[in-house]
């Protein structure tokens, strides 16, 4: 069992992918070389991080709720924390609540980056208070300088297990290349794609392809999804919205090209390297990877309706040059 623990509280599949290299960069320095990571069960990190050899396990914990059930959440962190022993934990968020935990559960060593009230309950020194509000991915890099844990890239290169990319080589196998993958919903409203737009943005890809246009978006979206391949025609099109979370991944990682909003899928395809168009209607920008090309607003604003305003035509006209494009 690790002596290290890694602890997130964010809680979208994304958040994973992003925070991965810097679980490895931890993990490289303990004498494991591998951590418990501490998350909560919607980032579907004990699916994901499976193959990955700096994860030696992964535990959830919940963290929202109402402040009674947040009071009972933190007892439950402190037990489990405690029954594993931990010498030492990283936090790698700003929250309170973790630290804390950490030091009622009499864990030595507990590093975060001590920004605001956190700095009272962690053991190393955190960063400097002028980065408080910096992205979180400047905080840990910034925590990694200041701790000198060697660190090269953020990209996070998800590692996927080999059963589960012969699983859907073999099934989609026969359908022709290049293979296009398309992600319906968010975590949010604000983040996806109105129908109108999808539904004519699926018409025009269909009709310019000659590979296969695949759906993702998990089961909320199945039918979403087969009203969009009923409606339109050209190019073959699948309705992969009923593949497992890692089943889903493997699929970003194998196909040659990525349209969707900000959302897991996004983050998983540019995990697989595969060029990933991101719809930013709303959120803040990611450039954590070389692979997330962003579209914004036509006209350059984003907001509460950033997404009405990013037109089918535009993003049309920036896959254009990869539509032929297959990935080696």
């Amino acid at each position: 069992m690790p002596s290290t623990a890694v602890i997130q509280v964010k809680q979208g599949i994304g958040d994973v992918i992003w925070h991965l290299p810097f679980i490895r960069a931890i993990a490289g320095q303990t004498p494991e070389g591998a951590v418990t990571f501490l998350t909560l069960p919607s980032t579907r990190a004990r699916d994901l991080l499976a193959a990955e050899p700096a994860v030696h396990d992964v535990a959830y914990f919940e963290h929202k709720g109402s402040e009674l059930q947040r009071g009972l959440n933190l007892v439950k962190l402190v037990a489990l924390m405690r029954a594993r022993r931990f010498k030492s934990i990283w936090i790698l968020d700003k929250t309170v609540r973790p630290a804390l935990a950490a030091r009622l559960a009499g864990i030595p060593q507990r590093i975060g980056l001590g920004l605001g009230s956190q700095r009272y309950f962690i053991t190393n020194p955190g960063i400097d208070q002028r980065h408080f509000h910096d992205m979180p991915i400047e905080w840990l890099t910034e925590l990694m300088h200041v701790l000198g844990v060697p660190f090269e890239s953020t990209e996070p290169d998800l590692r996927l297990p080999p059963a589960a990319l012969q699983r859907v080589s073999e099934r989609f196998g026969a359908t022709p290349r290049p293979w296009i993958a398309i992600a319906l919903g968010g975590s949010h409203p604000q983040k996806d794609w109105p129908d109108a737009h999808w539904a004519a943005f699926v018409d025009t890809l269909r009709r310019r392809t000659a590979g296969t246009v695949f759906f993702v978006g998990g089961p909320d979206n199945t039918v979403r999804a087969q009203a969009f391949i009923e409606h339109t025609t050209g190019a073959p099109a699948v309705n992969a919205c009923d593949l497992s979370i890692i089943d889903a991944a493997a699929l970003l990682r194998l196909v040659d090209l990525f349209v969707g909003p900000d959302s897991g899928p996004m983050n998983l395809a540019a995990a697989g390297q595969t060029p990933a168009f991101g719809l930013f209607g709303s959120t803040p920008l990611l450039s954590y990877s070389r692979f997330i090309h962003v579209i914004e607003p036509d006209d350059g604003s984003r907001g509460p309706d950033g997404m009405t305003r990013i037109s089918p035509a535009s993003v049309m006209a920036r896959i254009e040059p990869y539509l032929q494009m297959k990935k080696t």
